[in-house]
Formats: structure tokens, C-alpha cells, sequence
């Protein structure tokens, strides 16, 4: 979608995302890293992740098209397909998010638990997806098997990277619904790892729907 800006009698053309889909991981990461309390700052690191305008120029547009904006934005995001999307392909490969979470491995469930208690989780993302998603080695119609995990992810994460952010989030929202129900059936040594927070917080970062505050209005 562009975006005209008139300064000083002169019209520059920018770039604001036309959907949703537009926002990767990487974008997607960033927006939900905007934690400020102030809704200009929001709304200027918003527009400079969804934009290509410079942030000069962000800070000098009036109010009311900053809200327009936004609102745009907003719509866009609420227009979402946010249901999950099990198997995604990035540059031709297809990955398959984990076909069956009640049979998880120790080994996976241990990374999980340790990228989303770390209190780093935004920046995780990348690794996180790269667990839940991993390449489809059989397939036939919807039933798929994906590679068993060996804790080797250091350049799926980068493929994941190019993942959309409408299906990083369904994935995340899948995965601490179908949590709590593990929770209710592993033993009550493995409880002690904490799941439950562990999904407590899956589920803040998730319920805000992106986390970027584009709900609001600047004033």
C-alpha cells in the first residue's frame, strides 16, 4: 500500500504493508518487543517496522493520519487467518508443525520450556518455531511425518525467519491450548518443570494479539 507525504511542497512515496500476511517472524518479533508505555513511541516504532518510511518522517505526520493509519493496520490484523496452519513452505521446503504434541520428547519439551522461561521469548521465536516446525520427510494427503529432533537448529532458524507472523502466533495459541491438556495427563515428577507457567506465558504474549497496541487510538 503507498503512502504519500507532502513536506515542503514536495511528495515522497512509502510503503505500508498491504495485509497481514506481509509480517514475517522477524517482523513480528520486533512488534511484539514494544513494550513502551508512551502511545507515541508505540506508534512510531510500529510504523517503522510496517513502513519503509524513515523516522524522521514518521514524527512529523499530523495525528489524524497517524491514526488512520493505524486503524488500517488494526483491520488488517484483525482480518487474519488465524487458524493453524500446519504445514508451511519457505524458499520451495515443506515444514509440518508437529503432528502429535502428546508424544513430544523430553529433549524438545526441555528446549521449549527453556526459550519461553528465559524471558526472552520475542527474541526466541525463531528457535521456537524451528522446534514445533521441521522439515516433512513422508507425506500423503493431510498425514505427514517430520524429521525426529536432535537439537540441531541453528540454520532452521533462520529459515523460519520467513515464516508469516498471522501463522507464528496461530501456532503459538495452538500450542498452549493443547499445553494445558498435556499438563493434565504427564506425570507429576515432569509437572515440577513447570508447564503451566510456561504456558501462562505463552498465552500473555499471545491474548494481546500481536502485543503492538494498534487497537488504540493515538490522541
Amino acid at each position: 500500500m503507498k503512502l504519500k507525504v507532502k513536506k515542503e511542497g514536495k511528495t515522497e512515496n512509502y510503503n505500508l504493508i498491504n495485509s497481514w500476511s506481509e509480517v514475517n517472524l522477524e517482523k513480528w518479533g520486533k512488534l511484539l518487543s514494544i513494550k513502551s508505555k508512551d502511545n507515541s513511541v508505540d506508534a512510531i516504532e510500529t510504523l517503522s517496522v510496517l513502513t519503509d518510511m524513515p523516522k524522521k518522517i514518521i514524527r512529523s505526520l499530523n495525528l489524524t493520519d497517524v491514526s488512520k493509519i493505524l486503524s488500517k493496520v488494526a483491520e488488517m490484523q484483525r482480518l487474519s487467518d488465524t487458524n493453524l496452519v500446519r504445514v508451511i513452505e519457505i524458499d520451495g521446503k515443506e515444514y509440518g508443525f508437529h503432528p502429535n504434541l502428546d508424544e513430544i520428547t523430553l529433549g524438545e519439551y526441555a528446549d521449549i520450556e527453556t526459550l519461553i522461561k528465559d524471558g526472552n521469548m520475542t527474541e526466541n521465536l525463531p528457535e521456537l518455531m524451528a522446534i514445533l516446525y521441521r522439515p516433512i520427510t513422508e507425506k500423503k494427503n493431510d498425514i505427514y511425518s517430520i524429521e525426529a529432533y536432535d537439537g540441531q537448529i541453528e540454520i532452521r532458524r533462520e529459515i523460519m525467519k520467513g515464516m508469516k507472523g498471522e501463522q507464528v502466533q496461530s501456532a503459538l495459541v495452538f500450542f498452549w491450548i493443547l499445553g494445558k491438556q498435556f499438563l493434565q495427563s504427564i506425570p507429576l515428577y515432569l509437572q515440577e518443570l513447570s508447564l503451566e507457567t510456561t504456558m501462562k506465558t505463552l498465552q500473555e504474549t499471545t491474548s494481546e494479539k500481536g502485543g503492538v497496541g494498534l487497537e488504540s487510538s493515538i490522541v
